[in-house]
């Protein structure tokens, strides 16, 4: 029985061994396992990054080589040229219509047959809303009306009443003058021209551009509705001048410019004038005639011509840089006391 106890031992002895060694072969294979993972999770990001990195790179390559500049083919060049031959015609092309415009040749214009004699003039005179009185009064004076009024056109002498329409467009003083022009058919009605004391400078520009395009004659006539005409006397001066172009004709004029706010005849642009402060030589406002050509450079330029506080001077202004010839009629100058004239103020 004592002898067989060592045996026992012995054996348990091994088995313990065995375990210990068992165990302390296990520790390198899980540190290895770890560091195992670690690197396949490390590989794995720069895969991934590397990834993302090349598609970034992709998208810069793409844009750049859709902004990269394009080789021009020779059919490529050929279509530039052709845009820049087609520029170059196209601006030849507006320099000769505006150079025909300046001879006559203009939209909405009626030709003139060489066996048809142009008309004299057309007469504008100036009206507002609240005018229907005055014009009546005209209508019975100097003013023909009706028959008479068609058969002075077949004398080739045009006159009309000149307004624009209300602020307020359509309202009861538009429907007035129309329902009066309607009856009386003596109106030149400016359709784009707000009739208002402070816009008659601007008046004037849609005035010779209407009467232009609606009539072709001599001679363009603005008249103010404070003034009585001698029609047979303006008639008879205007055919003496049939023929002249380039005429700026009326009772010449010149004078201090006004630079005191709230004075009658103040001028807000007053320094353009020079340090004289004196307005250039201009027709009163009263009744100024332009030849034809000069009234169709009003009406081409329209958009660019500047206006001043004042109808007369701002004429005046547009008249510097044409040829214009000055004309200074006396009997033209309204409120003189001479005999010889065709106008008095009314």
């Amino acid at each position: 029985m004592m002898e067989s106890l060592p045996t026992t031992v012995s054996a348990k002895s091994d088995r313990r061994g065995r375990s210990s060694k068992s165990q302390n072969n296990s520790k390198p294979s899980l540190i290895l396992a770890f560091f195992s993972c670690l690197a396949w999770l490390y590989v794995a990001g720069r895969l991934w990054q590397d990834a993302q990195y090349r598609a970034a790179l992709n998208t810069v390559l793409k844009n750049n080589y859709d902004q990269r500049p394009k080789v021009l083919t020779v059919e490529d060049k050929l279509v530039v040229l052709g845009c820049k031959d087609l520029e170059r015609r196209i601006v030849e092309t507006e320099m000769e219509l505006a150079q025909a415009k300046s001879e006559g040749y203009l939209k909405n214009q009626k030709s003139v047959s060489s066996s048809e004699k142009k008309m004299l003039a057309v007469i504008g005179v100036y009206t507002g809303f609240g005018s229907h009185l005055k014009r009546n009064k005209f209508r019975g004076s100097w003013m023909p009306r009706d028959d008479a009024l068609k058969k002075l056109e077949e004398r080739g002498v045009v006159i009309r009443f000149v307004i624009g329409r209300s602020a307020n467009r359509g309202d009861s003083l538009d429907r007035k003058i129309d329902e009066e022009n309607r009856t009386t058919k003596d109106f030149l009605i400016l359709e784009n021209h707000e009739e208002a004391q402070e816009e008659l400078p601007r008046k004037v520009k849609f005035f010779y551009s209407a009467a232009v395009q609606n009539w072709d004659a001599e001679f363009y006539v603005k008249v103010d509705d404070n003034v009585n005409l001698d029609l047979e006397g303006m008639i008879g001066l205007l055919e003496t001048r049939r023929g002249q172009d380039g005429a700026y004709i009326g009772c010449m004029k010149s004078g201090d410019v006004i630079t005191e706010e709230g004075s009658q005849w103040y001028e807000p642009e007053w320094w353009k004038f020079g340090d004289d402060k004196s307005y250039f030589r201009h027709a009163t406002g009263s009744l100024v005639i332009l030849s034809k050509n000069l009234a169709q450079y009003i009406n081409i330029n329209s958009g660019l011509l500047k206006t001043y506080a004042f109808d007369d001077t701002t004429i005046g202004s547009w008249m510097i840089g044409v040829q214009a010839t000055y004309i200074d009629d006396n009997r033209l100058c309204c409120s003189s006391t001479r005999q010889e004239k065709v106008c008095s103020m009314a």
